[in-house]
């Protein structure tokens, strides 16, 4: 029945929708804004957020690796052969968020929300070509007070290793009903879902605050 809901609506976009194609490419006009194909965007919106290393590499390699791990660090054996929400709600939700809303949603604003000079605008509002906004980013530990260099990179570091050391915490804590998982299925699949969070944080950290990193270093940013 979703299947056919689905085709319908297709269907019935792709008659009332103009195909959203423009003029043969020109060398010598760059279009502004200048995007990837739709299902690019999701990592081009992951631009504003992260350094390209990170938005095109890491966090790419880490989705495709992780979604090859699920076989192997999914013992749980409830729903194997039938359909069930109540017994596997943690890991449905989980594939929903991480689907919908990190990638899908990415993807919609990227194609429907980002305008020229990749600034927002809402659907509402014309794509003004000229439209400036002027932000100020800092990175977090500056927004904390700290001003020196290594004062920095130490929080920022600190900060990071806070986030990720909730891994052990939640183990220690609950490793009763996590014994039949064991640890490094644990630590797999809790580095995993830490990181996409913090992918969350990240995002909600630069729309809200302006903050650009949170660790800097020579080598690398976060």
């Amino acid at each position: 029945m979703c299947a056919i809901i689905v085709t319908i609506l297709l269907t019935a976009w792709s008659i009332l929708v103009d195909a959203p194609l423009e003029e043969p490419a020109n060398p010598s006009v760059t279009p502004n804004p200048s995007k990837a194909p739709w299902y690019f965007l999701g990592l081009q919106e992951m631009l504003v957020y992260f350094d390209p290393w990170v938005a095109g590499v890491v966090l790419p390699t880490l989705i495709i690796v992780g979604l090859m791990a699920i076989p192997f660090i999914d013992v749980n054996p409830k729903g194997n052969g039938y359909y069930t929400f109540g017994e596997r709600r943690f890991a449905i939700l989980t594939y929903l968020f991480g689907f919908l809303v990190l990638w899908v949603w990415l993807v919609v604003q990227g194609t429907f929300l980002r305008g020229p000079g990749w600034n927002f605008f809402m659907p509402w509002e014309e794509w003004d070509p000229h439209k400036v906004v002027a932000l100020t980013n800092v990175d977090l530990p500056y927004l904390l007070g700290f001003r020196s260099y290594w004062g920095q990179a130490a929080v920022g570091a600190a900060l990071i290793a806070a986030w990720y050391m909730t891994i052990p915490a939640w183990y220690v804590w609950r490793r009763r009903s996590l014994r039949n998982l064991g640890f490094v299925r644990y630590a797999i699949k809790s580095f995993l879902f830490v990181t996409m969070m913090g992918l969350v944080a990240k995002m909600a950290l630069r729309i809200g605050l302006n903050v650009k990193y949170i660790l800097v270093t020579p080598w690398f940013n976060i």
